[in-house]
């Protein structure tokens, strides 16, 4: 079994989470979860898409953008968490046969940059879904407010 390295893991889920690519660079082809990730964000990519296509109005999108929102805030929480791990926590984790002080666990410039750009990234993926959710929600309560307070005819 090959070490597992904590800035590759790092960098692959700030890459290429939503792909699940830092859980198959861990776990290999049999993890479930990194197969579950593409779907998550194919879902959020179509809400997009259903935006472009139709509009703001389209009530299907706001609740798939969010999504996509969600599991880029997800990724780069995952980027966070391995870079921040312990080499000790993460040699036992992913490098069982490793010595504790080995390279593959240290924690380098090149991890801190991932975890800065985790942080940076992430703040605004997680920002942007819930502004987005909250505009859209309160939006369409005025339209229903605006229906309801209309004199009948």
């Amino acid at each position: 079994m090959k070490n597992k390295n904590k800035t590759l893991a790092s960098w692959l889920a700030l890459a290429g989470g939503q792909l699940g690519i830092h859980r198959l660079y861990l776990y290999g082809l049999g993890d479930m979860l990194a197969w579950l990730h593409p779907i998550a964000a194919a879902l959020g990519w179509w809400g997009v898409e259903r935006v472009r296509m139709y509009g703001q109005d389209d009530q299907l999108a706001w609740a798939l953008i969010p999504i996509l929102g969600f599991t880029l805030a997800g990724t780069a929480l995952t980027a966070i968490y391995y870079g921040l791990m312990a080499p000790e926590k993460w040699n036992a984790r992913h490098n069982p046969a490793a010595t504790p002080d080995a390279a593959p666990g240290r924690t380098n410039w090149l991890t801190m940059a991932a975890i800065v750009l985790a942080l940076l990234f992430g703040t605004i993926a997680l920002m942007s879904s819930i502004v987005f959710s909250f505009q859209r929600y309160f939006e369409y309560q005025v339209e229903e407010a605006r229906k309801i307070s209309q004199p009948l005819k």
